[in-house]
């Protein structure tokens, strides 16, 4: 992509961005949280009958949601006030997310506009990470999309600042333990969001946000210690959140005794999207010979063989997994996240049979109607930790950033 081309993209995505589209503003009405999921009325109908159809969808799908995402970045205001100013923020985990699943995206289909879109973001964040919390594995989000600049454009400035970070943690690593404790009675005088624990990781979101930070820094300095570091707390934190009985991860230690209304445990749809995508990410990323590597794949199919059987008849896979009367509504966060882990599980081989095939579908085909003509994402549950109502007008980046990763290998369907 030559320096031409790179500013025009610039320059005709500020100009989108820009634009406050009065019809996108008039269409955020307020839609019945309690409807069920077979009386809603869905976006688009696609026709996706086979594999070529699939795959075409995923190039319609990841161009419009994708870009309506990047448009709606000067003009957030379908997203609640309380968390705004977060979404705002393209160094907080909210945007960092979509990013992830913008650089995904990348890897499957050129498009200039997107490149041009993440290389100007990290240059005007000077490819740094928040540093108020520096151990906070949501603040180490960001930093996928810088080195993946690096692996991708040779720019050696985009992972300076991860590493002196990344540095300063490994000479200053923290002591606390993974129990949910309230941030003043932790003993460690650090006052964090949730509780001291989470200057390590310990609630399910971090193994999304922070452990392929790590692992791609490892990568480019071909400097194994920071990885060193990320695998041995990603295994602490697995181990601890794990549920062998059930195959699915409990958000934190709050919920190792929590019931639904109908006496199952609390495992969340999106709570467990996140690891569920962060694992074959990692594996994707990791060296051939490396020796967790089979650790995670184990892990990838246990967590895998719980999803395939909790996915509604809609396609979606709700809110709070084993009490689908929880929240009847779509969920589209977790359900891409959930598609996507399937999805590369097929394309791989590690998911063979043919219902594994057909539910993987059935989930990208209720993504597909999630999406609006001009690529909007709905559906997708507002920030939280455990399985709250969602109604037909609720997105969020992240949401799209799931959207674009189920794509990523929806577009490779045989």
């Amino acid at each position: 992509m030559n320096k031409k081309t790179v500013s025009i993209a610039i320059a005709i995505s500020v100009i989108l961005g820009a634009c406050s589209d009065q019809k996108e503003e008039q269409s955020l009405v307020s839609v019945d949280a309690v409807t069920p999921a077979s009386e809603q009325v869905e976006s688009t109908e696609t026709d996706l009958t086979s594999a070529k159809a699939i795959r075409e969808s995923a190039y319609d799908i990841a161009s419009r949601s994708g870009a309506w995402q990047i448009e709606q970045l000067g003009n957030l205001r379908y997203i609640p006030e309380s968390h705004r100013l977060k979404s705002e923020n393209a160094k907080f985990w909210i945007q960092a997310a979509f990013y992830i699943g913008l650089t995904k995206w990348l890897e499957t289909a050129e498009n200039e506009a997107f490149m041009a879109h993440l290389q100007k973001m990290a240059m005007e964040e000077e490819y740094g990470l928040l540093t108020e919390r520096p151990y906070h594995a949501d603040d180490h989000t960001i930093g996928q999309t810088y080195l993946w600049l690096t692996e991708q454009t040779g720019n050696q400035e985009a992972y300076a600042p991860t590493q002196e970070h990344f540095d300063w943690i490994l000479a200053n690593k923290p002591d606390v333990g993974l129990e949910m404790l309230d941030s003043t009675s932790s003993g460690s005088g650090k006052v964090h969001q949730e509780g001291n624990c989470q200057l390590r990781w310990c609630w399910a979101d971090a193994l999304f946000m922070a452990p392929r930070t790590w692992l791609k820094l490892s990568n480019i300095t071909g400097d194994p210690k920071y990885f060193e570091y990320a695998d041995s707390e990603f295994w602490a934190a697995s181990d601890y959140l794990f549920s062998e009985e059930y195959g699915l991860f409990f958000r934190d230690s709050r919920y190792f005794e929590m019931k639904s209304d109908n006496g199952e445990p609390v495992f969340w749809g999106r709570g467990n999207g996140w690891v569920f995508a962060a694992i074959p990410l990692i594996i994707d990323d990791l060296p051939e010979d490396h020796p967790s590597r089979d650790r995670y794949i184990e892990l990838y199919k246990k967590n895998a063989a719980a999803l395939l059987k909790l996915q509604t008849p809609e396609g979606y896979w709700p809110a709070s997994l084993r009490d689908p009367n929880k929240v009847k509504t779509p969920e589209v966060s977790g359900t891409g996240f959930i598609t996507y882990g399937l999805a590369w599980g097929v394309n791989n081989g590690y998911l063979t049979d043919p219902e594994s095939k057909e539910i993987v579908e059935k989930g990208w085909a209720a993504i597909t109607r999630a999406v609006e003509p001009n690529g909007r994402v709905n559906w997708v549950q507002h920030v939280g930790k455990s399985p709250d109502p969602v109604k037909k007008t609720d997105s969020q980046l992240y949401g799209v950033g799931a959207v674009l990763l189920a794509a990523s290998e929806m577009a490779k369907w045989q």
